[in-house]
């Protein structure tokens, strides 16, 4: 399969259609350390519906105030995707979702009922009939107060299938146009799936309603499970970015998405969704909810389309699509420089010191790759400054020449200052004071000053090396300055220290490049 031509272009119009709906701000939002306050959410709805969600589940009106309020002011401000808001099978919730959905261009009530024996006799204290009935008069009630409505049976990959059909054709009947089979505990397999939706659409009489796939990743399997469902007919799945959602989360958006766009030969559905905002999508939830998007996550994780080992890199290098199914453009991600490691070849540190200026001869490439592989036994991560410091005959590890003297930061209501006194190996000494919104960039700017090196910081993380109070914290920065990106960390049992650190290593980095160039007008490339 060539990616130049397999995935750069969208599903036709009028190719089958399966419709994303998108339950980050309900279901995502459930998930613990994934709270957000309305701003963030409406920020959030509104990436969504560029990007092209058909259905975007904006939260549970019932559940809080502030709940009501964020799918009230998602709900007026869409005007291409329909909104939607959750409620129990309890005229309350039916009444506060439909208020909360006042004014929306369109707006779905997601009807939820749990119908498993497990959940019938556990949670409800239910019989079928019971179920039935309530299942009935919760959409029949809702479907006069909403442009649509959904019906998901809770537990429904553990219902007997002869009664969930029997339930969905009942509410399909009462005025329910989407029918949700979710696999709210994340237990089924593919084939399950698969044999369940084929079932119900052989036993449900209605023509004109979308069956839909809602599923859980406690085994790893949301994401096949959902296209297992759209291979026997489904036609709605709900997923969420980044996969978030709760304990181990909900299928990925944009797993779903691209599986289907790579694979259309294979499956013959198309979406709306744009995906080259699929990157920038997943970027802002992970700023606003200020978690990680881990580095091996597919589609939008910073390995997705990086590539270390030299054999790899090499057939790259011929041709991307010996080893790429789909471009890093058509998820919105720019040209992913090769990663250079200990498994990466001659051919991969010849590419990119050429694309970073430093033309190479067959003896300098010789004397560079030894040098690039010492270095590569002694840090996890190159980057391109230690590729041009080892060029210009520097050693990236080297230290100075400004080293921190005294340091000292403080924290106020809403603003931090940081107070910095360097040395220089010169002789020199530097003190500066700057404040800030936190810590951090109170002591970025006080280095700053102090360096006279302005630097834009695009990245910044912290974590613990081991655990218990006398845990170190190790501060990880990238920043930007003069248009190139620096790399820099440091660890210490302090964390203003580690990050002080962090930042005065990337400054000495381009110091001493500098320094190095002012120094060597030889020929870019030559070995001091």
């Amino acid at each position: 399969m060539n990616p130049d031509t397999a995935v750069s272009n969208p599903p036709q119009a009028e190719e089958p259609r399966v419709r994303i709906f998108d339950t980050t701000l309900r279901d995502g939002e459930q998930a613990p350390g994934f709270a957000l306050d309305r701003h963030a959410k409406l920020r959030i709805a509104q990436s969504l519906e560029a990007l092209g969600v058909d259905v975007l589940e904006a939260g549970f009106p019932q559940a809080s105030d502030e709940d009501f309020s964020a799918v009230r002011e998602i709900a007026r401000q869409l005007r291409q995707t329909t909104v939607c808001a959750l409620a129990r099978c309890q005229s309350g919730d039916i009444e506060r979702a439909a208020q909360a959905l006042d004014g929306a261009r369109r707006g779905r009530i997601h009807l939820f009922l749990s119908t498993s024996p497990l959940h019938r006799e556990h949670k409800l204290g239910m019989s079928r009939a019971q179920v039935l009935d309530t299942a009935v008069a919760a959409v029949a009630r809702a479907r006069g107060l909403c442009h649509e409505v959904e019906f998901s049976a809770e537990d429904a990959l553990r219902t007997e299938p002869e009664f969930l059909a029997e339930v969905f054709a009942a509410v399909a009947a009462a005025g329910a146009g989407t029918l949700n089979a979710p696999d709210t505990v994340g237990y089924a397999t593919p084939a399950e799936v698969a044999t369940l939706f084929g079932y119900l659409r052989e036993r449900v009489p209605a023509e004109d309603v979308v069956f839909s796939a809602h599923c859980h990743d406690d085994l790893g399997l949301a994401v096949a499970n959902s296209l297992a469902a759209v291979g026997a007919g489904a036609r709605q799945v709900e997923c969420t970015i980044n996969g978030i959602g709760e304990r181990a989360g909900n299928a990925a958006l944009e797993e779903v998405v691209m599986a289907l766009r790579v694979r259309a030969p294979y499956y013959g559905v198309g979406t709306r969704i744009d995906t080259r905002r699929l990157h920038a999508a997943s970027q802002l939830l992970s700023t606003l909810t200020r978690q990680p998007v881990p580095r091996n996550k597919a589609i939008v994780g910073a390995n997705a389309f990086a590539h270390e080992s030299g054999i790899h890199q090499h057939g790259v290098l011929r041709h991307r699509g010996t080893y790429e199914i789909m471009r890093p453009q058509d998820v919105g991600v720019a040209d992913v420089p090769l990663v250079l490691g200990r498994h990466s070849g001659r051919h991969a540190l010849r590419q990119r010191l050429a694309a970073l200026g430093h033309a190479t001869d067959e003896a300098t490439l010789d004397a560079l790759f030894e040098r690039f592989k010492a270095l590569t036994a002694r840090r996890s991560e190159i980057h391109d400054e230690d590729l041009a410091a080892l060029a210009l005959g520097l050693d990236p590890d080297a230290q100075g020449p400004w080293s921190i003297a005294q340091l000292h930061s403080a924290s106020h209501l809403g603003s931090a200052s940081a107070s910095v006194r360097l040395a220089h190996e010169d002789g020199r000494m530097a003190a500066e004071a700057a404040i800030g919104e936190g810590p951090v960039e109170a002591m970025l700017r006080a280095i700053e000053r102090a360096t006279g090196c302005p630097l834009e910081l695009t990245d910044f993380q912290l974590r613990a090396i081991g655990e218990g109070g006398d845990a170190e914290g190790e501060a990880r920065l990238t920043a930007r300055h003069e248009g190139r990106v620096w790399h820099g960390s440091a660890a210490s049992n302090d964390i203003v220290e580690a990050t002080a650190l962090a930042v005065l290593s990337i400054v000495n980095r381009i110091a001493r490049e500098a320094a190095a160039r002012r120094a060597a007008p030889a020929p870019q490339g030559a070995i001091a």
